[in-house]
């Protein structure tokens, strides 16, 4: 009998790391350092701040304020560093969930279609009858005031008798000017000598950032779907839009149309006069 290693004890030794994938956070960071960029480099190049590139190459994504945009940023930080950004971002997908599905529109349809079918009560009948007895009673009650001599005044009021003349009633009153209530672009309107920016998370919720002409930070946060902001000076506003595609932007009373895309990081500056990106 001899007395040594067993066949298991002489497998070579497998090292379970090297099958391990490489996180998106230091595949990214390993392109940024052999393509030779430094953070500010690519901060600079894509418009993404400082401290969300440390964060994404940590593989920590709760700074980017989503999985939308943190689909974003993964997009464009790989562009810039020269890397195919398609298995990342299958790869965030993966570990994050992946998108939501569209909710399909037939069942929705069908649901509404058949929705008005169920059997209920009548309400509409119900509502009917009630409103009948309160306009009974209404016409009742007026029926017997009437008995009080308040049905003569009336008669006489509508039916004049031949010799009393009726003076028509002179008209004094003036129309009331009424000011319409202020639109988005009104409230976006601003004196020719400033300029105004308003922006608005219409189609959904997106980081903005906005300062003055001299650098002064005048709002750095995140847009829910519904907010707005409106930004003031006399020089120039500088934006920084995390998800363009959610914005709708008024500059100097006037909505701008751009094609952004969803998702899309866009750094833009506007003056006084006709709306241009700078």
């Amino acid at each position: 009998m001899s007395i040594g290693n067993s066949p298991e004890d002489e497998r070579p030794f497998e090292d379970p790391s090297e099958e391990a994938p490489v996180s998106i956070g230091r595949a990214l960071r390993q392109a940024r350092i052999e393509a030779g960029l430094t953070v500010d480099d690519v901060s600079t190049a894509t418009r993404v701040r400082i401290a969300i590139v440390h964060a994404i190459e940590a593989d920590d994504f709760a700074p980017c304020g989503g999985d939308v945009y943190a689909r974003g940023h993964i997009r464009t930080l790989a562009r810039a560093v020269h890397l195919d950004p398609a298995p990342l971002i299958e790869r965030f997908d993966a570990t994050h969930g992946g998108r939501p599905a569209p909710t399909p529109a037939a069942p929705l349809f069908e649901a509404e279609r058949i929705r008005p079918e169920r059997r209920g009560p009548n309400w509409t009948a119900a509502m009917v009858a009630a409103i009948v007895a309160v306009v009974g009673f209404v016409g009742f009650t007026a029926f017997k005031g009437g008995d009080d001599g308040g049905s003569n005044e009336v008669a006489e009021g509508a039916t004049p008798t031949a010799g009393s003349t009726v003076s028509p009633t002179p008209k004094t009153d003036k129309p009331v000017d009424r000011k319409p209530e202020p639109s988005d672009s009104a409230i976006a309107a601003a004196p020719q000598d400033k300029v105004t920016v308003q922006v608005s998370a219409a189609d959904g919720r997106s980081w903005v950032a906005a300062k003055d002409h001299n650098g002064r930070l005048l709002f750095d946060g995140l847009l829910k779907k519904g907010d707005s902001k409106t930004f003031q000076d006399s020089d120039k506003i500088n934006l920084v839009l995390g998800d363009a595609g959610a914005i709708d932007l008024f500059v100097n009373g006037k909505k701008i149309d751009d094609d952004f895309q969803p998702g899309a990081v866009e750094r833009l500056t506007y003056t006084k006069g006709d709306p241009q990106a700078g």
